[in-house]
């Protein structure tokens, strides 16, 4: 299995972290759906969305986070 190159981390932490956040919270606004049986149908319609709108924020927001971290602890 080839591996992807570490150059693209952030791409791949992006990708992973987004993917799990998303499927969290649209799990969550999901919920009420459960009683009419349609919580699949809409957990997956706002997860697709939610990651579409995520995931480039995530990859920009990625590199700064971790920059700020660094100058906030020793």
């Amino acid at each position: 299995m080839s591996r992807i190159s570490r150059k693209y981390q952030h791409f791949v932490f992006g990708v992973i972290q987004s993917g799990i956040t998303c499927a969290v919270g649209a799990a969550i606004a999901s919920l009420p759906f459960y009683v009419e049986g349609a919580f699949a149908a809409h957990w997956l319609r706002a997860y697709l969305f939610s990651w579409t709108v995520m995931l480039p924020i995530v990859v920009i927001a990625a590199p700064v986070i971790r920059r700020l971290v660094y100058v906030l602890t020793d």
